[in-house]
């Protein structure tokens, strides 16, 4: 079981190399990306039945002895979150078939790359190596924006890159001063010294900033809706899947070992979460393109996973971990209707589509039901995930907080709506192309799985409840990762 952990790692990695030596080979490619991910989502599956019980399996990679070993781990949360995106990338290799995305040189092996490096971060165990694979996920997306990007990429590309260099150097520089306070990086041997020590704290605290960056947590957000909307909305919908996820994944995860919780920053990560939710959705209301709204709404929808860390309850984290997962496969899902919306009509822009729901009825079914979790209506997944959220606010006594949750969620339904009247409910447009099974079919699978978390909601729910008790009580989290 343990020696599994490699494979959505070492795999992608492993049959990127073999195809960048195979170059113009499109239908190995094809079958050769597309069967790797299957395989790492087949693992992740497993992990995550096999982490169901609060077991936490660790591979030291090469037999090497703690702490010299490059240490993989899985609770909960990161066989959860190891399986989602996969799923995400699987539905994006298909979506790129109908898009002809993955025609462009080199497109699939970046794409397993930035596989492995997410999937990394989602099972490292100390704070260097997850420094080194978001390096390893950050290097093919910088040339995936580039190389898919329309009008305007090359500033786009200049704001991505330079923001992403500066908070991976602002990352290495938080990951050494932990290293000179502590002596150590390991997540284990971290275990509760930012609670103890406030040095310890301060130098963790430049990690989480610099994870905060690559979150999109306001106010540090504005690089995104700079960036993502330019390049093809089949990469958004990778970016969207990974790239923020695992700097959230990372914020999660440090804050409940390394700080153990502390009650005294709830205020600080509530507000923080707040104002995600509110900017965001605001920042989308004035947008006139799918992607831009989608865009502004990734800042929003963050906030809502933050809420659950502020709380820091059983039922709070339950709430973030339920959420965090099905909003993956929620906003790939809008993304991949916007591509498909860019093959009929060549752009996404709210001023030159419509009555795509008429012309192609499954692609209106796929965006009505990503739409309507994401607004968090039922009977989809989102519904579900923000009660859940609300219940937990209203245990807390977190009124404002609820209050807010809720009017942003209405703001979320009107972005929806506005964008359903144009695209989807309009008068057509005098040409139209074609729009392929693969792009439409994509995100109807995505809003399947959605659908089915929604009115199947219990297996998710016990994953996510075993998930929030490893981050409540992380002691055999840090037993397994520590073991001599």
């Amino acid at each position: 079981m343990n020696d599994l952990l490699l494979i959505p790692v070492a795999g992608p990695l492993l049959v990127a190399g073999v195809l960048l030596a195979l170059p113009g080979r499109m239908l190995l490619h094809r079958i050769a990306a597309s069967v790797t991910t299957a395989g790492v989502l087949t693992v992740g599956v497993v992990l995550v039945v096999a982490t169901s019980d609060g077991a936490v399996p660790v591979l030291r990679v090469g037999g090497w002895p703690e702490p010299v070993a490059i240490s993989l781990a899985a609770d909960a949360l990161s066989a959860l979150l190891v399986t989602v995106t996969a799923v995400v990338v699987l539905c994006c290799l298909v979506a790129a078939v109908g898009s002809g995305d993955d025609r462009r040189p080199y497109f699939l092996p970046l794409v397993l790359v930035l596989s492995a490096g997410a999937s990394g971060a989602f099972l490292t165990t100390d704070l260097f190596n997850l420094f080194v694979l978001i390096e390893v996920m950050l290097v093919p997306s910088y040339v995936l924006l580039s190389l898919t990007g329309g009008a305007g990429r090359g500033g786009a590309a200049r704001v991505y890159v330079a923001t992403n260099l500066l908070a991976s150097t602002l990352l290495l520089a938080g990951v050494a001063l932990v290293y000179g306070t502590t002596g150590v990086v390991g997540l284990g041997d971290l275990a509760g010294l930012a609670r103890d020590d406030p040095a310890v704290a301060v130098a963790a605290a430049v990690v989480l900033l610099a994870l905060a960056v690559k979150s999109a947590l306001v106010p540090l957000h504005d690089w995104l809706p700079r960036t993502y909307p330019v390049a093809s909305p089949v990469v958004v919908a990778l970016f969207s899947g990974m790239l923020t996820k695992v700097g959230l994944y990372a914020v999660i995860r440090i804050y409940a070992v390394v700080y153990g919780g502390d009650p005294a920053y709830h205020w600080l990560l509530g507000a923080v979460a707040l104002l995600s939710m509110v900017v965001g959705v605001l920042g989308a209301v004035g947008e006139k393109t799918m992607r831009r709204i989608l865009a502004f709404h990734m800042v929003s929808q963050i906030g809502y996973v933050l809420l659950g860390l502020a709380l820091f309850t059983a039922a709070g984290l339950a709430a973030a971990v339920y959420y965090l997962a099905q909003y993956v496969l929620v906003k790939a899902a809008l993304l991949l209707c916007a591509a498909a919306v860019c093959a009929g009509r060549g752009n996404d822009r709210l001023d030159d589509s419509g009555h795509l729901s008429w012309q192609r009825p499954a692609l209106g079914l796929a965006f009505g039901g990503a739409a309507l979790s994401l607004a968090g209506l039922p009977p989809f997944s989102g519904f579900v995930a923000k009660f859940v959220l609300l219940r937990a606010t209203a245990e807390a006594g977190a009124w404002l907080a609820m209050a807010v949750a809720v009017l942003v969620s209405l703001v979320t339904l009107l972005s929806m709506v506005k964008i359903w009247s144009a695209v989807f409910a309009g008068d057509p447009p005098a040409v139209e192309k074609r729009i392929g099974l693969p792009l439409v079919g994509a995100p109807l699978a995505l809003v399947g799985l959605s659908l089915a978390a929604g009115l199947a909601a219990e297996p998710l729910l016990v994953v996510a409840d075993t998930a929030a008790a490893g981050l409540r009580d992380p002691s055999h989290y840090v037993r397994a990762v520590t073991e001599r």
